[in-house]
């Protein structure tokens, strides 16, 4: 099958424009000029707009109307025939097609759309990508999100972005902009942003903000249709103007006039806004998360979407900097060169010829380097620590910007108390005081802050991964990896088998992606600003146990989101030494799930489980047990901490009046029979 036989879906010109059927428009326009299209067609439902292609032909069809002429009479009327889809929908019964799936958001920020949205999109995308012959979207951030949330490869996926050419065409002097807008010659600056009631576009923030431009002299001029969206805000304010939907005419005035175009999205599959500010020769001041950086490359002033400081500082030295405007012009202009139409156009025909080795994916652009402060925190094993750490500074390909060692005492830190790499920090005894004691300890301007056990051999790749899914997505606060080999379930792995199983799992395909999951406390990260206040609960002591749970539960309540990711490896070695014994671990198998459910961090129904198979695999195993667990000390401790209950004494924290001498297990981490 030749890419001359190739049929476009069409029905992106029954829709309204927004970026996807702008993005559909330009490319469709961009191969209409490419003589490989000759002779094909571009099939649409009927009463469709004609946009008088020249190679291409358009053929009304069928007499259904959007979705179900898409489902039903497309996929009839393109048999034979390679179909390209460029508006994230295809027909589900097609295999020979292309389809461009702009972004995940859909998947990852549900809230900003509609039941009925979400049902269709969730049903049938990952159809697409089980049965397309090629799947593509419009930057690697997009890319990155695709592969998680649906059953593709990263490296399955084609690359091809929107362009900045069509935003040439435009002509200001055509503006026919509402009476009254102050964006003249004289006015006061104004900054542009494009309104959306999508909780994703982040105008609340603008909301906030508002006033202090106000102070500087500077208004907010809001371009789209629609309500804005933050609930409960009011954009009320005197120096914020609506202007309404706009033609690309008056886009074009009012970008060659801004002080700047303020773009504080939290997360977009490309942005195209961006390029067309650039194109325009209008400075960008961008959020830093998902495709924008990428997108804005080093051509615009970049802030976190929460972080409304940062916002007005970089409006501030704009409008004070005639010097950095005129910089921010020219990176732009230059910038925008890399995203072209006609190079998109040239992609798709190189796929419809060929969908399996068409379009190699290019290397991602080079991220801003996130400052990441690792913490380990240890108890008695000065060599574990000191052979884990030094791998782990050894092997990182994004370098900590600190490394922390909390312990109770130096000797437990080993000879790392020597490593200017590593700040030993003391703390008293117990997990969850450790990590608190490091949280305090973490430096101004730390992005993320990543906690190890002392027991844990992470995949070179972890921090950068982590790093990267927490930038791609600003919704995500907490990342755990996949542990390959956990040795807590048995016997326990040696430091150098840990090694080599870390080293042989790395470059296997991925899957496992999981939202709402917990965090496992051998190996997991937060977003440092996320945290705030939240602290690990020191009445879990001792032996910390579901510490991270609790933690992580702390932060999903205050809206943020959790998630286990396949791509961050590691093996946890389950060291079966110098932790704490059997009777407090099965004391605290009961205190702690249950004192979690009176404090709102673990759901009953996941206490009963815990609790329920705790019970039985101690009973269980009770009279032949394993030589690496003292199942008979952690029965003691179970029906001490039944007994409590049923006093109305129990609390995590009396595990401290036990008898520290007994026999010992490991701290730290969930066995699955735990």
């Amino acid at each position: 099958m030749s890419a001359s036989a190739f049929v476009v879906n069409g029905r992106y010109l029954t829709q309204s424009i927004t970026g996807v059927q702008r993005y559909a428009r330009n490319v469709v326009d961009a191969i209409d000029r490419l003589e490989e299209a000759s002779g094909s067609v571009v099939l649409t439902p009927r009463s469709a707009s004609q946009p008088g292609y020249h190679r291409l032909r358009t053929v009304e069809t069928g007499f259904l109307q959007g979705y179900a002429w898409e489902q039903a009479e497309l996929p009839l009327a393109s048999l034979g025939r390679r179909l390209l889809n460029l508006c994230n929908m295809a027909p589900a019964i097609k295999n020979e097609q292309i389809v461009c799936i702009h972004d995940s958001n859909v998947l990852s920020s549900p809230e900003s759309y509609s039941c009925g949205f979400r049902a269709a999109y969730r049903s049938l995308q990952p159809l697409l990508v089980r049965r397309a012959a090629r799947i593509a979207t419009v930057s690697h951030a997009s890319a990155r999100q695709l592969a998680r949330y649906l059953p593709i490869a990263l490296s399955e996926i084609a690359v091809l972005p929107n362009g900045h050419e069509h935003a040439l065409l435009w002509n200001p002097a055509k503006a026919k902009l509402p009476a009254g807008l102050p964006v003249e010659e004289g006015d006061r600056p104004y900054v542009l942003a494009f309104g959306s009631r999508a909780k994703h576009k982040n105008m609340s923030l603008l909301v906030a903000i508002a006033p202090r431009l106000d102070e500087m002299g500077i208004n907010i001029v809001i371009a789209g249709g629609g309500a804005i969206g933050a609930t409960g805000a009011s954009f009320e304010h005197s120096n914020v103007y609506h202007c309404g939907r706009v033609t690309d005419d008056d886009l074009a005035h009012l970008l060659d006039h801004a002080l700047c175009l303020v773009f504080p999205s939290v997360t977009e599959g490309f942005g195209l806004p961006i390029v067309e500010a650039m194109a325009r020769g209008c400075p960008v001041l961008s959020s830093d998360a998902a495709s924008m950086p990428e997108v804005c490359g080093e051509a615009a002033l970049m802030a976190s979407p929460f972080d409304q400081r940062q916002w007005v500082d970089n409006i501030r030295s704009l409008a004070e900097s005639e010097a950095l405007r005129v910089h921010l012009i020219g990176a732009g202009r230059e910038q925008c060169r890399h995203f072209s139409w006609m190079s998109s156009a040239e992609g798709y025909l190189e796929l419809l010829e060929n969908p399996v080795s068409g379009v190699r994916r290019s290397a991602a652009p080079k991220r801003t380097q996130s400052r990441v402060a690792a913490v380990f925190a240890t108890l008695g094993r000065p060599d574990v620590v000191s052979a884990t750490v030094r791998h782990f500074l050894a092997t990182q390909t994004l370098a900590p910007s600190s490394v922390i060692v909390s312990c109770s005492k130096l000797e437990d830190a080993g000879d790392l108390v020597s490593l200017d790499a590593v700040k030993v920090v003391l703390s008293p005894v117990g997990l969850p005081a450790q990590r608190n004691t490091a949280l305090k300890a973490i430096e101004a301007g730390t992005e993320i802050v990543a906690f190890f056990d002392d027991d844990f051999v992470a995949d070179a790749e972890w921090l950068s991964r982590a790093a990267q899914i927490l930038q791609d997505d600003r919704g995500i606060v907490g990342v755990t990896g996949h542990v390959v080999a956990d040795g807590i379930k048995g016997p326990g792995i040696p430091f150098e088998e840990a090694v080599q199983i870390v080293e042989a799992a790395t470059g296997e395909p991925k899957s496992g992606w999981a939202e709402r999951y917990s965090p496992y406390g051998c190996n997991m990260a937060f977003r440092f600003g996320a945290i705030g206040d939240v602290r690990f609960d020191e009445r879990l002591v001792l032996y910390g146990w579901l510490e991270d749970r609790d933690f992580g539960a702390q932060l999903a309540a205050r809206g943020g989101r959790l998630v286990k990711s396949p791509d961050c490896l590691g093996v946890h070695m389950g060291v079966k030494s110098g932790r704490t014994s059997g009777e407090r671990f099965g004391y605290s198998q009961i205190a702690n799930p249950i004192y979690m459910m009176r404090k709102g961090t673990m759901e009953p129904r996941l206490v009963v489980g815990q609790i329920f198979r705790n019970l039985a695999s101690n009973f269980g195993r009770g009279f032949l047990p394993e030589p690496y667990i003292d199942r008979r000390g952690r029965i003691r401790g179970n029906m001490h901490a039944l007994l409590d209950l049923l006093r109305g004494q129990l609390a995590p924290e009396r595990v401290t009046s036990f008898d520290a001498g007994r026999a010992i297990e490991p701290m730290g981490g969930r066995p699955a029979d735990a």
